[in-house]
């Protein structure tokens, strides 16, 4: 069996949430949902995620699982409020405990304990989800952050930030712990998938001609057309071309608010003695 996907766009991040059915049992589970956040007023609200709620009511689903494929940088997680919306679990890979290492110092976030026990479940490579009839199997393909994993369901292959639509390319392999050989053998990995099998990406950010946003493509499209793949002949050219481009790319807008969040499996932070909610800004002097 395979299973039915509908996507959900945020032209606003960017983003593609996935809500992965098995239509058999009507059982589903999202893949990387999106709090709308608005930076300059400090706005939040969950306009995406109440939306996604609604098709959930309106085709009569249940839902199972809540996936992360990583701790985001540039959208903060919905993880949290759908969970408590509706008991589902919330999924990530184990190595989300190197990022909260990294990240909660950071912004002395002393509530984060950084074992990952904010999620309800780690999943190591190989590990597997029940979905209805389906099986979510884990793949653990680092490289982007250490905690990316790709979530192979049917003949659908979920890969978050890891590879992006041919015509766009590859993640950015220069965030803490991030690696660019680690990055390409992980796409190796993906490739060595069967030609056929779905690939739905995280972003789609519009590269020159092309009018629409697009998320789902197929294994062999990427093998065939990725354009950070055709262009490297091999593991040490794309290693060069990724870290070159990376020294070109400004930080994601919302990465500050983002993983504050994010590594609180989409919680915020605990109020201050005044009854509000803060989020930091670590300041850098020049």
């Amino acid at each position: 069996m395979n299973p039915s996907v509908q996507t959900f766009f945020d032209p606003a991040t960017f983003t593609a949430t996935h809500l992965v059915v098995d239509t058999p049992t009507g059982t589903a589970a999202i893949i990387d949902p999106v709090l709308d956040f608005e930076p300059k007023g400090g706005t939040l609200a969950t306009i995406s995620a109440d939306a996604l709620l609604a098709v959930i009511a309106r085709q009569g689903l249940t839902l199972a699982y809540i996936l992360e494929t990583h701790a985001h940088a540039d959208h903060l997680s919905a993880g949290d409020y759908l969970r408590r919306k509706t008991a589902a679990a919330l999924v990530i890979g184990t190595h989300i405990t190197d990022v909260q290492k990294v990240f909660a110092p950071m912004f002395d976030a002393d509530d984060v304990a950084t074992d990952g026990s904010q999620f309800d479940i780690l999943l190591r490579e190989g590990d597997c989800l029940t979905l209805g009839t389906l099986t979510i199997r884990a793949l653990h393909t680092p490289g982007h952050t250490p905690a990316c994993n790709t979530y192979l369901i049917g003949d659908a292959a979920f890969v978050g930030d890891t590879l992006f639509m041919p015509d766009y390319g590859t993640a950015r392999a220069d965030f803490p712990g991030g690696d660019a050989r680690t990055l390409y053998r992980s796409i190796k990995r993906i490739l060595a998938l069967p030609p056929k099998t779905r690939i739905f990406v995280g972003h789609d950010y519009l590269p020159a001609g092309r009018a629409e946003y697009r998320w789902e493509t197929t294994v062999a499209a990427e093998a065939a057309g990725n354009i950070h793949l055709a262009d490297t002949a091999d593991e040490d050219a794309f290693v060069a071309m990724r870290e070159a481009r990376d020294k070109t790319l400004a930080a994601p807008t919302l990465i500050l608010p983002s993983l504050q969040v994010n590594i609180r499996a989409g919680a915020l932070p605990p109020e201050s003695p005044s009854g509000r909610i803060f989020l930091q800004l670590p300041v850098t002097l020049a």
